[in-house]
């Protein structure tokens, strides 16, 4: 009998199922994603990388039937973090490594970094904002099997504007700062930025990732100042839109944030001082917000060791954790729409979890969180009809951890489990924390 053709025959007061089908995940807790429930004993039904069937209880196994047992765990989606750096890991030297790292360099470095990533239970990532087109050839290399990674959407390189926060020579003594155009995502008038975004079309990107304000980490003295002016910002907006492309939008001072909701892009990133006039438009237009708590926790940190950051950088990065964590609480609050991001990257591979404990700290319900990470990010992203809950159709990404989350977030830290498209990577069998 093929696989779905589904003979159920219930026993046990429904308790058990029979069936045919590949792989057959007996989970003790499970959240779809979808309904904001915690289910108990249910079983995902998978062949060729989706899930045919969810069932109440456990499912009976034929003779060529595969078991993956995760009767003692709580199962949920597979988490998707939308602001992550795969390329980078935040370092005291970080500013210096374009002089002795070659792309090369960069992209062998990102495989250690995607396969943390992997095994942390996060199956799906944006990449915003690397060097150039490293993501890109990342995200083949994990498509085409060479490695072993999350599922990649990429920006490539970011687009600023001249001496803005992503403008690659920022920093650079003089004989090194050259006139960077749009080719290096650099943006003045409306013809760069439509060059620009058609750039990073050619390069192989999935979307733009924009720096509407100045940034922390960027060695320049204003962090929150506009970067981008009403006109630039409607023109990329447009032009990515053309070629079926979101845009993300790097964000921590208030106009700047204003003129990018208005223009319509998809996502405010970080968002530290946003007030409730700009919380009003993105709920009227439906912009998310992806809020980073985990970066600006960690600067903010490390700005207290007196050699960690650039003279320039540390009072911005000193300034920044406790502003995130009270706008996020505001946020919440006034029910603006949140995407779980971690800005990975800057704060620690791996460690991506840890955004989910400062999201319930700041107000937000386990459950909510979670979705967050999985049919709001889904939707973000647009593939909310392949991805981001357990449902029949959709692509295999789950995870598993030990306890209940909904009763203890830190439970998440915990993962015992991880599959994408049906191929598991990590079990409890196998269990360890960075797959090697």
């Amino acid at each position: 009998m093929p696989w779905n053709v589904i003979v159920a025959v219930s026993v046990l007061l429904g308790s058990v199922v029979e069936v045919d089908a590949e792989t057959i995940i007996h989970a003790g807790r499970l959240i779809n994603g979808h309904d904001g429930k915690l289910h108990r004993e249910m079983s995902l039904v998978i062949s060729d990388g989706k899930i045919v069937s969810v069932d109440k209880g456990f499912v009976k196994l034929s003779g060529d039937d595969t078991l993956i047992d995760l009767r003692d765990f709580t199962v949920t989606p597979g988490w998707m973090d939308m602001h992550t750096h795969l390329m980078s890991q935040h370092h005291k030297k970080v500013y210096s490594d374009r002089f002795f790292m070659n792309n090369a360099d960069y992209a062998l470095r990102s495989t250690v970094y995607a396969k943390r990533t992997l095994m942390a239970g996060f199956t799906t990532v944006r990449d915003l904002g690397d060097n150039g087109v490293n993501s890109v050839s990342l995200r083949k290399a994990i498509d085409e099997g060479w490695i072993v990674g999350p599922r990649i959407f990429t920006s490539g390189k970011s687009l600023a504007t001249t001496g803005g926060h992503a403008d690659p020579t920022n920093g650079l003594k003089g004989d090194y700062r050259r006139d960077a155009d749009p080719v290096d995502g650099v943006v003045n008038g409306a013809d760069d930025a439509r060059k620009a975004v058609r750039q990073r079309y050619k390069d192989g990107a999935d979307l733009i990732k924009l720096t509407a304000t100045g940034g922390v980490l960027s060695l320049a003295a204003n962090g929150q100042n506009p970067q981008f002016s009403a006109d630039e910002l409607r023109v990329i907006v447009e032009t990515a839109k053309d070629y079926g492309m979101t845009v993300a939008v790097h964000a921590h001072g208030t106009e700047g944030m204003k003129r990018a909701v208005l223009a319509g892009v998809d996502s405010i990133e970080h968002g530290t001082f946003m007030t409730d006039e700009v919380m009003t438009l993105m709920k009227e237009r439906g912009t998310y917000l992806v809020p980073t708590i985990s970066a600006g926790v960690w600067v903010a940190e490390k700005a207290q060791e007196d050699d960690y950051f650039p003279a320039i950088v540390r009072p911005k990065a000193a300034a920044i954790g406790p502003v995130a964590r009270q706008m996020f609480s505001r946020a919440v609050k006034a029910n603006v729409r949140i995407a779980f991001g971690t800005d990975s990257g800057v704060s620690v591979h791996g460690e991506n979890a840890q955004e989910f404990e400062w999201m319930v700290e700041g107000g937000m319900s386990p459950m909510k969180a979670i979705q967050s990470a999985t049919l709001e990010a889904s939707r973000l992203l647009k593939v909310d009809d392949r991805l981001g809950t357990l449902e029949v159709g959709k692509i295999a990404d789950v995870v598993a951890v030990k306890g209940n989350p909904i009763d203890d977030i830190r439970a998440t830290r915990d993962v015992v489990f991880v599959m994408k498209e049906g191929v598991a990577y990590r079990s409890p069998e196998t269990n360890h924390s960075d797959g090697e």
